[in-house]
């Protein structure tokens, strides 16, 4: 008896030593990516189900050098929508929605010839194809800073023409969650915040999470930043009625792991629904979740999950559940590093593993708009190429990079640059579909429609699922009407 006592705490000091020494592995990977300016937030990572690590990194606010820490609250953008699909498939469980039934059966206003078509189901899995009202042109600078009203904003900018057969196909679409947030409050009567209130966050002791009102004096509330050539500035404001059930919700890693664990148990929704909830479909989602597999970097382990990013104005989030091992993580940024949060989860998984984490590479990036603060694109390129030749290792030259800044350029009316910065893009990755929508798309900004045309149809030639390039080229193709120049945007 007291030899097997002698092994069981053998076991258990050195189990706490391995958790201790992979707690020290991913801190120091934290660290470093909080140097490089890729990562400043509050992460928690959980192993086997116990949390190992829970820490903030870099500040809050920085007007006032306040540092983040666990319960530092962030706006959650689009894990949001797992909160949203959690609601429906309780409403489903009480009999109160039918997955399969029409939207308009709960929505009785909508209109009428495209919600007769549009299930429950549909607007879940992101396949209704009604036009996701934050991809429509000019939404965020004519439209985000005002607030709605839910049934107002649903008849102005979630009613538009369907883009395809609802069921057919896959685009991720938010004005699909707003509307599923509409539903909830028409079938329980309550307001979408008090239902996720009652439902969610009062069962589970989630005392740190909630509705993100910009009025509400909210204790321990993260700013909201974007880093720039010249440092950070301010994010842009964002009126929070607009994501609403899509992505208008802020929490805690704390919270969030309360969330995880109770996602293990029955307490919120039966074994038998949960599964219809996790089970993969078009483009490996869910219902508010992505369920697909991760592939580790030494490009053999691959470990399943389900998780969802989540991005809106200053803030980046994460969060990756391994059902298999009940591992968990969750990176909750401030600064809109969501370009950098993939990588940092997946050398976080490595270490879980016992995998080396790569170190954060340089980003290209920020090398060229340093660049471009005050000069023009040819400069940045030719740096972009001289690092590229002589730094090839030190530097991350992922396309995503070069796709980011020319949308950088895009948003600054500097077209002529991000063309340019799309067309190496397009030299440097030419199998990708993706670059040459982003360059088509640059091309029809700056009036080049038949350069705009062969680059869409370049780009669904590589990918014939791309149906932003379908649209596009029925756009661009149509008969052009006449417009009066009186009162014309330049």
């Amino acid at each position: 008896m007291k030899l097997f006592r002698f092994f069981a705490i053998s076991l258990v000091l050195t189990s706490q030593l391995f958790a201790a020494t992979n707690a020290e592995k991913i801190d120091a990977l934290l660290a470093e990516y909080n140097k490089q300016r890729y990562f400043n937030g509050s992460a928690l990572v959980a192993e086997h189900g116990n949390v190992i690590l829970r820490k903030g990194y870099g500040l809050a606010n920085m007007e006032w050098q306040v540092p983040n820490a666990p319960d530092t609250k962030f706006r959650l953008g689009s894990i949001t929508k797992q909160f949203t699909s959690m609601v429906i498939m309780q409403l489903v469980g009480e009999g109160k929605i039918k997955l399969d039934e029409k939207m308009t059966t709960y929505l009785p206003e909508y209109r009428k010839e495209t919600g007769d078509k549009v299930t429950v189901r549909h607007l879940l899995t992101h396949t209704s194809g009604i036009p996701s009202y934050t991809s429509m042109p000019n939404f965020f600078q004519n439209v985000s800073r005002n607030p709605f009203e839910v049934d107002a904003f649903v008849k102005e900018h979630a009613s538009g023409d369907l883009e395809f057969e609802p069921g057919s196909k896959w685009r991720y679409n938010n004005s699909g969650y707003f509307l599923l947030g509409a539903i909830i409050e028409k079938v329980t009567g309550k307001t979408y915040a008090d239902a996720l209130q009652e439902r969610i966050f009062t069962p589970l002791g989630m005392k740190e999470s909630g509705y993100d009102l910009f009025a509400t004096i909210l204790p321990k509330r993260a700013t909201g930043y974007a880093l720039t050539p010249n440092g950070y500035v301010n994010a842009p404001y964002l009126d929070m009625s607009i994501p609403y059930a899509a992505g208008s919700l802020y929490s805690t890693v704390d919270d969030l792991y309360k969330w995880d664990r109770a996602l293990y148990t029955d307490k919120l929704l039966s074994d038998e629904l949960k599964k219809i909830l996790f089970t993969p479909l078009l483009d490996n989602y869910g219902f508010g979740w992505s369920v697909r597999p991760q592939k580790l970097d030494d490009k053999k382990t691959e470990v399943a999950t389900i998780r969802h990013n989540g991005g809106i104005n200053g803030f980046s989030t994460l969060e990756i559940r391994m059902p298999d091992t009940q591992d968990l993580v969750v990176l909750l940024d401030n600064t809109s590093r969501g370009d950098k949060l993939d990588a940092l989860a997946v050398g976080i998984i490595d270490i879980l593993h016992g995998l080396d984490a790569p170190a954060p590479k340089a980003s290209i990036f920020e090398a060229m708009m340093k660049i471009l603060a005050n000069g023009d694109a040819k400069q940045a390129i030719a740096r972009y190429l001289e690092l590229k030749t002589k730094s090839p290792q030190a530097y991350d030259f992922d396309e995503q990079q070069l796709n980011n800044l020319g949308y950088t350029m895009l948003q600054r009316r500097r077209v002529a640059d991000a063309i340019e910065i799309f067309r190496l893009n397009v030299e440097e990755y030419p199998q990708s579909s993706n670059v040459y929508d982003s360059l088509g798309e640059a091309y029809a900004v700056h009036g080049d429609r038949d350069l705009a045309i062969a680059n869409y149809k370049k780009s669904l030639e590589l990918d014939p699922k791309n149906t932003n390039a379908v649209e596009a080229i029925k756009r661009l193709e149509a008969p052009e009407t006449p417009k009066p120049d009186a009162g014309r945007e330049h």
